[in-house]
């Protein structure tokens, strides 16, 4: 049975689709009679859409100045929960290349590419990525209010997966842009590189963590693949949700969870009420973290405005938090 929130998320995608249509329609028209997949002209960039903000910094980072790239989710917005607009259905008619995750992870895509009768090639960016099944850990919670299936679409949370990514977004490009091959060849060598000395970044500092000390309690449900590259068990708050602030006697089962558990360290970004954070602390001696982001970068000038940068910040949270002074 279909939950009212659901219900009435695809309530407001339909009717941002019939909008989008009708927004667009001349649009497309021109489109058609142009030829929206004919090359690109010579020094022109390529418009390219992606359905979030790590998507698009791993595009970014292959296609260079070669692309237009527009990002419908920004910066710092929830692409779980994201609502489209006529707007978006006009980025997706005039682009050449859309880019999603899929996997489940952006529940509103495909009935806006509908919509949009975009011309445009769909491409798949976790294509040949095995996913992990989704699941709820420890008891846990739903995911800020929604479900993504039988998938864990969050694959971006190991580095190794990453460089899968940045090799479909390159075939993609090259495909779409021939005379550009090589930049977007060079670009996706010279940023595996850059992956690869940021995985063994990572390795380096989780072996500064002791075996026993590798665990965290957070309310964010998307750190599974971290979990498996990295070896951290991330745990989820048993009856707390990720879209609320927790009640004392929710904190009382964190609390309970922590010392049953044995969990050294805690990050809940949902709690800000500084008393229920410096009860967790005292009650349990566990070390209460900062922000860990999963599903968004920062917007310039904050801590994760790329995904390396994400990463590494993150795992400086984590290590922070876990390892011994």
């Amino acid at each position: 049975m279909l939950s009212r929130t659901t219900l009435d998320r695809r309530s407001v995608v339909s009717g941002l689709a019939i909008l989008a249509s009708a927004a667009v329609a001349g649009s497309r028209s021109a489109l058609a009679q142009a030829g929206a997949s004919a090359p690109v002209a010579a020094g022109a960039p390529l418009p390219i859409v992606a359905t979030f903000s790590i998507l698009a910094d791993f595009i970014a980072q292959v296609g260079g100045d070669r692309l237009a790239l527009t990002s419908l989710v920004q910066a710092g917005a929830d692409a779980h929960v994201y609502s489209p607009t006529p707007a978006d259905a006009r980025a997706l008619v005039a682009s050449r290349l859309i880019f999603i995750n899929g996997l489940g992870f952006e529940g509103w895509v495909n009935r806006l590419i509908k919509s949009s009768a975009t011309k445009a090639t769909v491409v798949t960016a976790t294509r040949s990525i095995v996913p992990l099944k989704a699941e709820s850990k420890g008891g846990g919670h739903a995911h800020a209010g929604h479900d993504h299936g039988e998938s864990d679409p969050h694959a971006w949370q190991s580095v190794a997966n990453a460089k899968i990514y940045v090799a479909n977004i390159e075939a993609a490009l090259v495909a779409a842009d021939p005379a550009s091959a090589e930049i977007y060849r060079a670009n996706a060598r010279a940023y595996t590189g850059k992956l690869d000395a940021l995985d063994a970044e990572l390795r380096a500092s989780i072996a500064r963590i002791p075996t026993d000390r590798r665990k965290v309690i957070t309310s964010h449900d998307a750190f599974q693949y971290f979990e498996k590259a990295y070896g951290i068990s991330f745990i989820s708050p048993r009856g707390v949700s990720t879209s609320a602030e927790p009640s004392p006697q929710a904190v009382g089962r964190i609390i309970r969870q922590i010392k049953a558990e044995k969990i050294p360290a805690v990050f809940l970004e949902n709690i800000s009420d500084q008393r229920l954070i410096q009860r967790i602390a005292q009650e349990t001696g566990a070390r209460v973290g900062g922000t860990l982001y999963s599903d968004a970068l920062t917007p310039a000038g904050g801590p994760a405005p790329n995904y390396i940068a994400m990463m590494q910040h993150n795992m400086r949270q984590i290590v922070g938090a876990l390892a011994v002074a």
